[in-house]
C-alpha cells in the first residue's frame, strides 16, 4: 500500500512542477494498483488527483467523469471529509463551466457534510465556504454571501492563511 501512496505523492509533485503527463501516468498507475491491492480511500484520492491533472490541461469533460466517479466511491466509503472535499471540487468544475445549478448543489452538499463532521479542518472548510460565497454574491444574495465570507474569514485566520483572510475582507467591504 505504501507504493500507492508514493505514486500519488510523486504525481502531486509532478503536477506542481507542471509535468502533467508524468502526473497523469503516475495517477493512472495508482488507480490500477488501488483497484487491485489498495484501499478505497487511495482509489478515491488517485481518481480525484487525476481529475485535477486533466482539468489543468483543459479536459473538463474527462475531469467531470473522474470527479463523479470519485464522489460515487466516496458516498460508498462513508468518509465524510473526503466526500465533502471531493464534492467541493466537483462544484468548482461545475462553476467554472457555467453549470451553476449543479455547482450550487455541490457547494450546499459540501458545506452540509463539513458541518456534520464535527470539527472539519479549518482550511478545507474555508475553501468550501469561499466558492459558495462567490455563488451567493453572483446570485445577488448579499446577506448569505456576507455570512459565508465572515465564516470563511474566521477559518482562514485560524489556518494562518492571510491571502484568504484578505480576500474575505475585500468581499465583506464590498458587501457593506
Amino acid at each position: 500500500m505504501n507504493r500507492i501512496e508514493d505514486l500519488i505523492d510523486e504525481a502531486w509533485q509532478a503536477r506542481r512542477e507542471g509535468r502533467h503527463a508524468d502526473a497523469e501516468e503516475g495517477l493512472l498507475e495508482a488507480i490500477q494498483a488501488s483497484r487491485q491491492y489498495g484501499s478505497r480511500v487511495q482509489l478515491i484520492r488517485a481518481i480525484k488527483g487525476l481529475a485535477h491533472v486533466v482539468r489543468d490541461v483543459g479536459q473538463d469533460e474527462r475531469a467531470l467523469a473522474l470527479y463523479e466517479e470519485a464522489v460515487s466511491l466516496g458516498r460508498e466509503e462513508g468518509d465524510i471529509l473526503l466526500l465533502a472535499h471531493t464534492v467541493r471540487h466537483l462544484g468548482d468544475l461545475h462553476r467554472d463551466t457555467d453549470r451553476l445549478d449543479d455547482a450550487n448543489r455541490c457547494y450546499s452538499e459540501a458545506l452540509s457534510l463539513y458541518r456534520s463532521s464535527g470539527a472539519p479542518p479549518a482550511l478545507d472548510f474555508a475553501n468550501a465556504l469561499r466558492p459558495a460565497a462567490l455563488m451567493r454574491e453572483r446570485s445577488g444574495d448579499d446577506v448569505g454571501a456576507r455570512q459565508l465570507w465572515s465564516e470563511a474569514q474566521v477559518l482562514y485566520q485560524a489556518a494562518g492563511v492571510q491571502p484568504g483572510v484578505d480576500e474575505c475582507s475585500r468581499h465583506l467591504a464590498r458587501l457593506e
